[in-house]
């Protein structure tokens, strides 16, 4: 008697894409309205050096793990 084992279902990128976006753009806008003001003086680069820091934390330590906790049977 062979045993067969299943092979993992390859999750897609187009829907991870997709919930990966449903979840930044907030985050996006809430950060530009809340840091917009602060920083309306700085040059882009400087506003950037704030921004994107906090982006990356929040994805790599919040977004993406929630996302695949929660949403992984979608994927």
């Amino acid at each position: 008697m062979t045993a067969t084992t299943a092979t993992p279902r390859t999750p897609s990128r187009l829907r991870f894409a997709i919930f990966v976006f449903i979840a930044v753009y907030p985050l996006v806008t809430l950060l530009l309205y809340l840091i917009g003001p602060i920083t309306a003086e700085w040059q882009v680069w400087q506003r950037n050096l704030l921004f994107v820091p906090i982006m990356v934390f929040s994805m790599v330590w919040v977004i993406i793990p929630r996302i695949q906790r929660h949403c992984g049977r979608w994927l």
